[in-house]
């Protein structure tokens, strides 16, 4: 009996006692449906991290890591989604063109009325990995800044979020 053994009893090496297998959902019978979610009056972090979770798959039994086994996202009335505090004209967007002294910056408040769209899509794309799967889920994401989108072939189930704590 080897040290090993001794100190791990119920431990062994051998394949045949090793009969766990990982699931791997084949790709051509991941099913993926579509989404409309309305961000009026939303908490965007809130909204953003549910919005991650549906186009990650993490809401399905078949989620795997390194797949994308997610669901396509509608999100409207972009334009009316909200932050709390004083974050609206605290928090400070930025970008870079690359160039020197190319640095722009811009509020919420600012943006917000700009390009609307953005902001969801920038506090999603932060909670999404930071590879090419990442990239692969983005593009499942649609946002609007009114109430009209032009998916309504697709059938989109309307998903409720709530993103205020102690409301129903």
């Amino acid at each position: 009996m080897t040290y090993y053994d001794r100190l791990f009893p119920n431990y062994s090496l051998n394949p045949k006692l090793m009969e766990n297998k990982t699931y791997l959902p084949p790709v051509a019978e991941i099913q993926r449906d579509w989404y409309v979610v309305d961000a009026a009056d939303q908490r965007l972090g809130r909204l953003a991290t549910e919005i991650a979770m549906v186009l990650r798959g993490k809401n399905k039994p078949t989620y795997t890591p390194h797949l994308d086994t997610g669901d396509f996202v509608v999100v409207i009335n972009a334009e009316k989604v909200v932050v709390t505090g004083k974050k609206s004209s605290q928090k400070v967007y930025r970008r870079h063109s690359g160039r020197p002294g190319g640095m722009k910056t811009e509020s919420f408040e600012k943006l917000q009325a700009r390009l609307p769209e953005r902001i969801i899509e920038q506090a999603v794309k932060g909670m999404l990995p930071k590879n090419s799967l990442g990239r692969q889920l983005f593009t499942k994401m649609k946002v609007y800044a009114g109430t009209d989108h032009p998916h309504a072939a697709q059938q989109p189930k309307v998903l409720e979020i709530n993103t205020i704590p102690g409301e129903k």
